[in-house]
């Protein structure tokens, strides 16, 4: 039936009220879902915000200290959650020289021998401002010279702190040693060979180990108070050579857990951390202990680099020391600051010990007055 224009049929009071409870029932659901995905928006984009504001922290470090810095790293991220540290290792030398001649924002540099701070960095500007690239630096921890083996090693039967040298320098015994251009242990394994000789009253022990295995030979020069070694420029070894040389301690471990390698010079720290078998070495030769060192002093590596043709760089043997500093081109100097004082905590120095890594009792401070403020505060001035 047509029904007249204007017409509309009354609604049953029921149905009506029931449509209406079932549109507000509509929507309500699309509100509470619309804020759900709202919530959700806002969460997620809260959450990568939180991460964008992160502030980045770059360490450089030597490799020896990968295995404590981790746990070191993952604590004190734990304590600043807003500081993201992002870490890399490398041989000592090559972890300054990403600052100063590659130009890298580092923040914290780290190495295993703190001379080559003053030594590399004090001595070099920034370009832009003809500043240096560091003006202090703060020792921190020791450790000891070891030899690092495995129950497969030749020989591993017989070697012990007072044969080490003869079994090391047997033609057929593959021995690893870091590139003393590059890595503290390098040249502190050149220095226990000499340090050897010294405690001994034995002047052949250099030569069969290192004599004729490097297309340009390192030599020694005993002198009445200073035993010289010099690492030339280009350090290549011959083929046939039973020295196996890398660019960071940290590299000949994998050399040496694959058979590869019978021997490698590495720290204490290192081979307690991979669960290695170790040849203590003599106090005299371990360049570990604060009693000797007079004797250590006694012996001297040269770098024969023209790359140094403004500074000198020379080692002179000394108690192993790690040194840290934040260069003045560091992009986040409060935040290193705040990594550094971690480091130096009861807290740091639990972690530090746990990994094997023994730390220094007091915290001496070369340039002591141009550390941040918070740091002058643990350490003690260098005299």
């Amino acid at each position: 039936m047509q029904r007249p224009a204007g017409f509309f049929p009354k609604r049953n009071p029921v149905f009506q009220s029931a449509g209406r409870s079932y549109f507000m029932m509509r929507k309500s659901l699309a509100i509470i879902l619309l804020l759900s995905l709202l919530g959700l928006c806002l969460g997620s984009c809260s959450g990568q915000g939180a991460g964008a504001e992160k502030t980045p922290l770059v360490v450089f470090a030597a490799g020896s200290l990968i295995i404590p810095f981790d746990h070191i790293e993952k604590a004190f991220e734990e304590k600043y959650p807003n500081i993201d540290v992002q870490s890399e290792y490398h041989g000592s030398i090559q972890v300054i020289r990403h600052a100063t001649e590659l130009h890298k924002p580092i923040d914290v540099v780290t190495t295993a021998d703190a001379a080559l701070i003053p030594m590399l960095m004090y001595a070099t500007n920034l370009p832009e401002t003809e500043q240096p690239y560091a003006n202090w630096h703060i020792r921190f921890a020791s450790n000891h010279l070891a030899l690092a083996y495995q129950t497969e090693s030749k020989y591993a039967n017989e070697i012990n702190a007072e044969n080490w040298t003869e079994i090391i320098s047997r033609p057929d015994v593959k021995i690893g040693i870091a590139d003393p251009r590059f890595d503290a242990s390098g040249y502190r394994a050149l220095m226990a060979f000499a340090l050897a000789e010294i405690a001994n009253e034995n002047y052949g022990l250099f030569s069969p180990m290192f004599d004729r295995q490097f297309t340009f030979p390192v030599t020694i020069f005993r002198g009445d108070e200073l035993t010289t070694i010099t690492v030339p420029e280009i350090l290549e070894t011959k083929s046939g050579s039973h020295i196996v040389i890398r660019g960071a301690s940290i590299q000949l471990i994998a050399l040496l857990e694959s058979g590869d390698l019978d021997y490698a010079f590495e720290y204490e720290s290192v081979i307690q951390q991979h669960d290695l078998k170790m040849v203590s070495l003599p106090a005299e030769v371990n360049l570990g202990e604060d009693e000797n060192k007079e004797l250590y002093q006694q012996v001297q590596v040269n770098l024969d680099f023209q790359r140094f043709a403004s500074i000198k760089p020379q080692f002179r043997g000394e108690r192993i020391g790690y040194g840290i500093t934040i260069p003045a081109s560091a992009l986040h100097p409060d935040q290193a600051a705040q990594f550094i004082a971690f480091l130096l905590s009861a807290e740091g120095r639990n972690l530090m010990e746990a990994d094997h890594h023994p730390m220094f009792e007091t915290f001496i401070a070369d340039g002591h007055k141009n550390l941040p403020s918070g740091l002058q505060a643990i350490t003690t001035p260098m005299e």
